[in-house]
């Protein structure tokens, strides 16, 4: 037995509030001249209480490792993040947003965040519409 038409219009509504915000998310960060991966990137070292390893970081973007290393390169040129040795371990490496790099994810999660309210509406009916269905 497949879904109900109801189960698959509340799926297709939570998708496409995403696909909009992402395409928002995409917008607004070509316009600031970052992708959205090194949005993230940000966003994720601005959300720790502390400085972020590589690894930690390639796992919290779900990169390998390398991947992260050449972000926080490009992170680094455009002056939004820097590397610092750990204070126990000077062969790890961590990654600390700059002054810059605290500016523009401000100035970016705000933007985000009222994208993300306007499309609330829609994800929260899907989101009850599909708790109604049930299994």
């Amino acid at each position: 037995m497949g879904f109900s038409k109801k189960r698959y219009t509340g799926l297709a509504g939570f998708r496409h509030a995403l696909r909009q915000f992402l395409a928002s998310s995409e917008d607004i960060c070509r316009q600031a001249g970052i992708t959205t991966t090194q949005y993230q990137a940000i966003l994720a070292l601005g959300s720790s209480d502390q400085s972020v390893s590589m690894k930690q970081l390639a796992e919290q973007l779900l990169l390998k490792h390398h991947s992260a290393v050449q972000l926080v390169d490009r992170l680094s040129e455009a002056g939004l993040v820097e590397r610092v040795a750990a204070k126990n371990d000077a062969r790890m490496v961590l990654v600390v947003l700059t002054a810059k790099g605290e500016s523009v994810l401000d100035a970016l999660a705000k933007l985000h965040l009222a994208e993300m309210l306007k499309h609330e509406p829609q994800l929260t009916r899907s989101l009850r519409s599909l708790r109604k269905q049930g299994d």
